[in-house]
């Protein structure tokens, strides 16, 4: 099955960044993946099939935000 990720999404990697923080919000998708550090900020740029392979479980997607949220 293959997995759906959206611009937005926040994951939960396997191994953490350097800053300490597992956590990333998807800012590309395509050929490569641009993830901003949800501890730092940092932008980084993953090939596809590294991001997911390290990838270990969505925290929360874009469109299961309430609407009463902004």
């Amino acid at each position: 099955m293959m997995v759906r990720y959206q611009i937005g999404d926040i994951v939960r990697m396997k191994k953490n960044h350097p800053c300490g923080v597992a956590l990333w919000e998807i800012t590309r998708t395509g050929i490569d993946f641009g993830l901003k550090c949800q501890g730092c900020g940092r932008f980084v740029l993953v090939p596809r099939v590294k991001f997911e392979k390290g990838v270990k479980e969505i925290v929360t997607r874009k469109g299961t935000q309430e609407e009463g949220e902004m």
